[in-house]
């Protein structure tokens, strides 16, 4: 059983994204205006970032709050505070 509640959410979004990478991938092809190429890439930077914060909350909402109750909470903070900065960069 997935313990994450947001999965198919996840999987969701994230088979938008490919197609809208692949989208931008044949914009680039086709010689797209630049400013174009660029609105749409930052489009999908800002669905990748909405992206991780749906995980990063379902991982505190289950992952690390599960580890606390089994006593395994310090490693758990640890990594999810190392995941946290990779996310914010």
């Amino acid at each position: 059983m997935n313990k994450h509640v947001h999965h198919k959410q996840v999987i969701e979004r994230l088979s938008k994204i490919e197609g809208h990478v692949r989208g931008i991938k044949k914009m680039a092809e086709e010689g797209k205006e630049c400013e174009d190429v660029l609105i749409q890439i930052s489009a999908v930077m800002a669905a990748l970032r909405n992206l991780s914060v749906i995980i990063l909350q379902d991982h505190l909402d289950h992952c690390i709050v599960d580890a606390i109750k089994e006593g395994k909470g310090g490693k758990t903070l640890e990594d999810f505070a190392n995941a946290i900065k990779h996310v914010v960069k």
